[in-house]
């Protein structure tokens, strides 16, 4: 599982070191895209196998369906650590996350998601104070399926 919050920063070459705490289950080579609410998704190859065999599941006649797998899978690509713990961040990704030089880093379970540090703030600012009737919603789902 991959939990957290790591601040780091990219460098003028676009690079971004991925905290030590996620390279073991990340492994060498992992699968970047875009994410939700503009951030970038990072994936191991395991977890990002499962979710396409989801989104090939979706009947390609929902238009819906059809834009979230342009969205995702268009942005999608795999990408190594260097020597020293660092990935290369695809401009269009960087672009479309507003990444400047400081970045936020979180684990979110399967996967990471890295944010620019003031939209991250701003995000966090944002939903902090709604934290409570969103558990209390969230939990009370998952209590009527068991």
């Amino acid at each position: 599982m991959l939990m957290g919050e790591f601040h780091h920063s990219i460098d003028s070459k676009s690079r971004m070191i991925i905290p030590a705490k996620f390279r073991e289950v990340l492994g060498n080579s992992f699968i970047v895209t875009r994410g939700i609410e503009n951030c970038i998704y990072i994936y191991p190859k395991e977890a990002f196998e499962t979710i396409t065999l989801k989104l090939n599941s979706l009947p390609f006649t929902k238009k819906n369906a059809r834009s979230f797998v342009r969205f995702f899978l268009s942005g999608a690509l795999e990408v190594e650590l260097d020597k020293q713990g660092r990935i290369l961040v695809p401009e269009p990704l960087a672009k479309y996350a507003s990444l400047s030089k400081n970045c936020v880093i979180i684990g979110a379970g399967e996967r990471l998601e890295v944010w620019d540090e003031e939209n991250w703030n701003e995000f966090f600012r944002n939903e902090q104070e709604n934290m409570s009737s969103i558990a209390e919603d969230l939990f009370a789902e998952s209590e009527e399926r068991w």
